[in-house]
């Protein structure tokens, strides 16, 4: 292990928690970003929508520009992109403003996430074993700093602008500096033997099941963050102080799952962990669907929380495996889904609320998330390149041999 990949995952570590901050500032202020500009209810759904549609188009032009520019360049300079457009959320006072700087900010981060995810994968073949779950750990506590940030700008009734100044200023050289340190698979002895040995061409059909479970996995993830706290309030009977909890237990948790997630993929393998998160994340849906209180709808959540944080990682992760010649092009086009699953959660369950119920709304995540037991496999096993339609053990599997992811 060299200084090189240390420091290229320790600013990379760093690139995930910062974006974890900016995005979690910018959601859990919505109701002051609607003040401040006077949205209404029925406008903001088609603003708060334009956000992820316009990460997937800069997920798609990610794929595109990887070709021609490396992926640590397109993260060095769409991560400052991210923390301005936040900063002009904050700034703007007319409606225009509000639409331009929200279409900067989804298009960069469609560009930041891919590139971001693109250099985890490339790192963990570089280090040859499970470290992906660790990235994503570090975007958890940046979403737990960031809406920290949000509730005391929030009690101190700061203006947007004022709570967000700060953050920038902090963060923007801070990024800035350490992009310094990024490691491109391009630069690595195990990226240029991937690159060698594939054909680099990305097969939809192979790469279709992954898309599935990450689009599966964030339809669960926005159940959570879009409904938890009118569950527990309306459903269960809370307080208006304790609905605000589940969203935060959830992160919590979410972060402790996957900080130590890479010792149970390098013990047990990716297909076991991947099949244990999804057989827990819908317990967790079970449990909030039939709690008779609050305290035990908590622990639903908390359950969900566990089980889902491993699936997206290890979803990026099974991608860069599945296509070792052509792993930006995977991860590109799978990040498209993370935004599919956004879009699709939340209106599912607010629809099928307001027809059924809430508590059977819950039901639905709990079903599509155990679909990920059907495709487990592929985050253990690719298609045979060269004929036959037939599957072939992977050369070594994440923590079971020397090569491997």
């Amino acid at each position: 292990m060299t200084d090189v990949l240390r420091r290229g995952r320790a600013s990379l570590a760093f690139g995930f928690l910062v974006q974890g901050v900016a995005f979690a500032l910018l959601v859990t202020r919505i109701p002051a970003i609607q003040d401040r500009y006077g949205v209404s209810d029925a406008l903001l759904p088609a603003f708060l929508a334009a956000v992820p549609v316009l990460a997937g188009v800069g997920s798609v032009t990610t794929e595109r520009l990887v070709k021609r520019v490396p992926p640590s360049r397109l993260l060095r300079w769409s991560q400052p992109v991210v923390l301005l457009g936040l900063l002009g959320v904050g700034a703007g006072e007319r409606m225009v403003e509000l639409g331009l700087a929200l279409a900067a900010f989804g298009l960069a981060v469609g560009v930041l996430d891919a590139s971001m995810n693109m250099l985890g994968v490339s790192l963990q073949r570089a280090y040859g074993r499970s470290i992906m779950l660790s990235f994503h750990a570090a975007y958890s506590l940046g979403g737990i700093v960031g809406a920290s940030l949000a509730w005391v700008g929030a009690h101190w009734h700061l203006a947007l602008w004022v709570s967000y100044l700060p953050v920038v200023l902090v963060l923007l050289p801070a990024v800035l500096v350490g992009s310094r340190w990024y490691v491109d698979d391009r630069g690595t002895a195990a990226g240029a033997e991937g690159q060698a040995d594939e054909g680099g061409v990305v097969v939809f059909k192979w790469l279709l099941p992954l898309c599935l479970v990450m689009t599966v996995a964030y339809i669960g993830d926005s159940t959570v963050s879009n409904w938890s706290a009118k569950y527990l309030q309306d459903v269960l009977g809370s307080s208006e102080q304790m609905a605000t909890v589940p969203f935060n237990v959830y992160m919590v948790t979410t972060l402790l799952g996957r900080a130590i997630g890479d010792f149970g993929v390098r013990r047990f393998g990716a297909v076991a962990v991947v099949r244990a998160g999804a057989l827990v994340a819908a317990g967790g849906f079970a449990v909030v669907a039939a709690a008779p209180g609050a305290w035990v709808g908590m622990l639903g959540f908390t359950l969900l929380g566990l089980g889902l944080c491993v699936l997206v990682p290890q979803t990026f992760a099974a991608a860069g495996r599945l296509f070792p010649g052509a792993s930006d092009a995977a991860v590109a086009r799978l990040n498209v889904f993370n935004y599919v699953g956004f879009l699709v959660g939340s209106p599912l369950v607010g629809a099928l609320g307001d027809l059924w119920s809430y508590r059977g709304a819950m039901l639905v995540p709990m079903v599509l998330v155990l679909v990920t037991l059907v495709y487990a496999r592929s985050f253990g096993t690719q298609p045979d390149r060269y004929g036959g339609g037939h599957e072939r053990p992977r050369t070594a599997d994440v923590g079971r041999g020397s090569n491997g992811l």
